[in-house]
C-alpha cells in the first residue's frame, strides 16, 4: 500500500535494533499501533516494518538500496532502547541519520507546523528505556534540539524496561503510564502531523476538486459579504476586549527565565558584601533546581554588579524576561532582605516582598524566595525538587558564614593570600558534617595542584571523598571526584561520575562543562562540542567554560573555531591558554608568527616549548635541546610532557617515549590528553606510547 501523499513510498517506517525485539516487544507493538491507527484516521496508512532480519536491512555496511526508497516516508518512528544510540549500527547510520537528513531536505521538512500552530518533527520517537546522559547527548546532538519522545518504561526500584502490553502490577509503574494510553498518544501524534501534511500537500499543490465551486458568488455579493463579515468580526473583538478580557490574558504564555542580579547592601558595610553575594548565590541555586526554569548563572550578571543599564536593557542582553534585584543587611543576629521581582520587558515589578528575620531562619527565608518566584512564574516545582530547595545544608549558622567568607574568595580566584583556605578549613572546624566547604576545600586544593603526586592533591581527593561521604546526590561534589579520577588516569571511574552527575543535574553549567571537558579527553568530539556549547549558552564569558570549549574544538580537529574561541576568551582578559595558542600556530604550520611574535599573555614557558618544537623541525637540534634543558631546570608544569612535546616535532620515537614515561612516572596531569593530542598520533602506533596507554588504562 502506497502512502496517502504521491511520492511517498509508505506513510511511517518503524526503525529498530533486532535486538529489541527478541521478546516480541516491537512486533507487539507495531500490531497494537496499527490496531489504533485504524481507531483514529479516517482513511488507511501505510507502515514499513522489517520482520525479517535478512530482508536486506542487516547490520551491514552495504545499504540496501531498497532501503532509500522505504525510507521516503511521511513519519519515522525510532524505537529508542538502551542499544539504539549506538553511531556504528545499521539503525542508526543508515535510517535514523538517513532519514534525519532526507527529510530537512524534502517538500515539508524535518519539522512542520500542526494546524494549532504548534511545530512537530517527522520524527516521533518512542522510548523503551530510561538512556544513559551520553545516549541522550548523542540523540540531541543529531536532532539539534531536545528529545521529544512517548514513553513505553516501566519503572520500578532498579527496574528500567519496556511497558508491556498487559501488566501484572500496572500500579506499580512509578513512571504512571499505561501501555494502552501511550499507544493511543502515538496514534494521536500521527493524526495531528498527517493532517497538517495533507493541509500543506493541497495548499501548495492543484486544489482538490471537491472544494471547487462551480456557481462561484458574483463579485458584488461576494464584496458585500466581505464588508458584513469584517463588520460582525470587529464587533465581537470590541465586545471580546471589554466583556471577556481573560480570553485575551490567559493565551499569552509566561516566560520561565530569570536572572539574580548582584544583591547590594542596604548598609554602607562593604566588609559584610559576601553575605549578600552568599544570600543571592543560595536564592539563585535554589532557583536552578528547578528544572522547568531557565536560570542564568551568576558569572553572567556579575557584569552589572555596578551598572547604568536599564533592566530592559539586561533582560535583553542575557535572553530573560525576569530579573530579581535584592539589598540584604545583617545588623547582630538581624536579617532584613528586600527583594522585587522584575518583570524586564516592561520594567515593571511583577512581585516584591520584604523579610525581616533572625540569622537562624535564613534557609527558609532563602527556600521561601525561591518558591514564591516559581509560583509567580508558573513553573512546575516536583516534590524532589522542593525537597532540595527545603534542605539545611547545615545547623551551624556560624559555620555557614565561614563558609560564604570562603566563597567569596575562592570566586575571586584567591590562591596567594589563602585566605579562601582559611575560611573553608573554619567552616569545617565549626561543623565536620557541612558538605560545601568540603567540596570546595577540594576544588581549591585540585586548581593549586601541579601534579597528581602533590600534597595538593592529595590533599584534594580526601576531601572530595569526605564532600561525597556527606551529600553523595551533589552534581558538584560527584564532577569534582570525576576530574580527580582522570587526573589519575581511572577514566573508567571519572566516566561513571561524569554520567551520574548528568543524571541529577543535566541543565548545571558546571556540570555540563567537566563533562565536556572529560569527553574531549576520550576523544568523544560530538558529545564534548555538544555539552560544552550548552554549558556556554546561558553563560558566554564565563572563563573556564571558554577554555573547556576551545579544548574541545582543538581536539576535534577544528582549528579556526578553537582560535575563535581562544580569542574572545583573551579578549575578556582572561589568561592561561598560552599552551594551546601555539599549538593551534603549530597544527596551522605558522613558525613565522611563532618565532617573530612576543610571548602571547606574557607566558615565557608556553613561548619556549613552541620555539624547541619549532627549532626541532627546522633540524636545529642543538637549539632545541638547550631551550629544553632551560625548562627543566625552571621545573615548569607538567614539564616532561612538555618536552616529549617538543621532541614529537623530532624524528626520535625513542626520546619521545622516554620523556612520556617521566610524565607518567611524575603523575603530570596534562598527560591525561596523550589519547587525543595530535602532536603524537604519528607515534600511536610505537610499541611503547601503546604500552603507555593501556597503563593508563585510556579507553579505546
Amino acid at each position: 500500500m502506497a502512502s496517502i501523499v504521491p511520492s511517498y513510498e509508505y506513510d511511517i517506517f518503524i526503525s529498530y535494533r533486532h535486538n529489541d525485539n527478541r521478546s516480541g516487544w516491537v512486533t507487539e507493538f507495531v500490531a497494537a499501533f496499527q490496531e489504533e491507527l485504524a481507531a483514529t484516521l479516517k482513511e488507511p496508512v501505510s507502515v514499513y516494518f522489517d520482520t525479517n532480519p535478512h530482508d536486506g536491512l542487516l547490520e551491514t555496511h552495504n545499504v540496501d538500496k531498497s532501503l532509500e526508497g522505504k525510507l521516503k516516508c511521511l513519519i519515522f518512528i525510532p524505537i529508542i532502547s538502551q542499544t539504539y544510540c549506538d553511531p556504528k549500527s545499521f539503525a542508526w547510520q543508515y535510517e535514523f541519520t538517513a532519514f534525519n537528513k532526507m527529510a530537512k531536505e524534502d517538500q515539508f521538512g524535518r519539522d512542520i507546523r500542526l494546524t494549532s500552530g504548534n511545530v512537530a518533527s517527522r520524527i516521533l520517537p518512542v522510548k523503551i528505556h530510561d538512556l544513559d546522559p551520553e545516549d541522550k547527548v548523542l540523540l540531541e546532538s543529531e536532532l539539534v534540539g531536545v528529545l521529544r519522545s512517548i514513553d513505553f518504561i516501566y519503572k520500578s526500584a532498579g527496574v528500567n524496561r519496556p511497558l508491556r502490553v498487559s501488566e501484572d502490577h500496572p500500579q506499580d509503574n512509578l513512571n504512571k503510564t499505561y501501555y494502552r494510553d501511550q499507544i493511543n498518544k502515538v496514534a494521536n501524534a500521527v493524526k495531528e502531523i498527517i493532517t497538517a501534511i495533507k493541509k500543506y500537500n493541497q495548499h501548495n499543490g492543484e486544489v482538490p476538486k471537491e472544494v471547487v465551486n462551480s456557481n462561484p458568488d458574483k463579485p458584488k455579493n461576494l464584496k458585500v459579504r466581505i464588508i458584513l463579515a469584517s463588520v460582525i468580526i470587529l464587533a465581537l473583538i470590541v465586545l471580546g476586549y471589554f466583556f471577556i478580557p481573560k480570553l485575551f490574558k490567559s493565551s499569552e504564555p509566561v516566560e520561565k527565565s530569570i536572572a539574580v542580579l548582584p544583591f547590594k547592601l542596604l548598609s554602607d558595610e562593604p566588609d559584610k558584601q559576601y553575605l549578600a553575594d552568599g544570600m543571592m548565590e543560595a536564592i539563585l541555586l535554589n532557583l536552578s533546581k528547578i528544572k522547568d526554569l531557565r536560570v542564568m548563572p551568576s558569572t553572567s550578571v556579575e557584569q552589572f554588579r555596578v551598572t547604568t543599564k536599564t533592566t530592559q536593557q539586561i533582560g535583553k542582553e542575557l535572553g530573560v524576561e525576569y530579573l530579581l534585584e535584592g539589598r540584604f543587611q545583617k545588623d547582630g543576629n538581624n536579617v532584613r532582605l528586600i527583594v522585587k521581582l522584575i518583570k524586564a520587558s516592561e520594567e515593571s515589578y511583577a512581585w516584591a516582598d520584604e523579610y525581616n528575620r533572625t540569622w537562624n531562619d535564613v534557609f527558609s527565608v532563602q527556600s521561601q524566595i525561591a518558591q514564591a518566584i516559581a509560583t509567580k512564574l508558573k513553573a512546575i516545582m516536583t516534590p524532589e525538587e522542593k525537597q532540595l530547595i527545603e534542605k539545611t545544608p547545615t545547623a551551624n549558622l556560624t559555620a555557614y558564614d565561614a563558609y560564604l567568607q570562603g566563597q567569596f574568595y575562592y570566586e575571586k580566584n584567591d590562591t596567594e593570600d589563602g585566605k579562601a583556605i582559611f575560611w573553608f578549613n573554619e567552616a569545617i572546624r565549626l561543623d565536620s558534617t557541612f558538605a560545601l566547604p568540603w567540596t570546595y576545600l577540594s576544588m581549591y586544593y585540585c586548581r593549586i595542584a601541579s601534579t597528581a603526586d602533590s600534597p595538593e592533591f592529595k590533599e584534594a581527593k580526601r576531601t572530595a571523598e569526605r564532600a561525597l561521604k556527606l551529600d553523595p546526590t551533589s552534581g558538584i561534589a560527584i564532577v569534582n571526584m570525576a576530574e580527580i579520577l582522570d587526573n589519575e588516569y581511572d577514566f573508567e571511574g571519572a566516566e561513571e561520575k561524569i554520567k551520574l552527575a548528568l543524571k541529577i543535574d543535566p541543565n548545571d553549567q558546571y556540570i555540563l562543562r567537566n563533562a565536556g571537558r572529560f569527553y574531549t579527553k576520550l576523544g568523544r568530539r560530538d558529545e564534548s562540542i555538544l555539552l560544552c556549547n550548552r554549558a556556554i549558552k546561558d553563560d558566554p564569558n564565563n572563563s573556564t567554560t571558554l577554555v573547556y570549549l576551545t579544548l574541545a574544538y582543538f581536539y576535534a580537529d577544528r582549528l579556526t573555531e578553537a582560535m575563535v574561541t581562544l580569542k574572545k576568551y583573551h579578549e575578556l582578559e582572561y589568561k592561561g591558554l598560552s599552551w594551546l595558542y601555539y599549538e593551534i600556530l603549530l597544527d596551522e604550520g605558522n613558525i613565522d608568527k611563532i618565532i617573530k611574535e612576543t610571548s602571547f599573555d606574557d607566558d615565557d614557558n608556553a613561548r619556549n616549548v613552541a620555539l624547541a618544537a619549532v627549532n626541532f623541525k627546522l633540524g636545529h637540534k642543538n637549539v632545541a635541546e638547550k631551550i629544553c634543558a632551560q625548562l627543566v631546570e625552571k621545573k615548569i608544569n607538567n614539564c616532561a610532557y612538555w618536552i616529549a612535546f617538543a621532541h614529537t616535532y623530532e624524528d626520535e620515537p625513542d626520546k619521545v617515549c622516554t620523556w612520556l614515561e617521566r610524565s607518567y612516572a611524575s603523575k603530570e596531569k596534562h598527560l591525561s590528553y596523550l589519547g587525543v593530542e595530535p602532536a603524537f598520533k604519528k607515534f600511536r602506533n610505537e610499541p611503547c606510547i601503546k604500552k603507555l596507554l593501556k597503563k593508563m588504562k585510556f579507553p579505546v
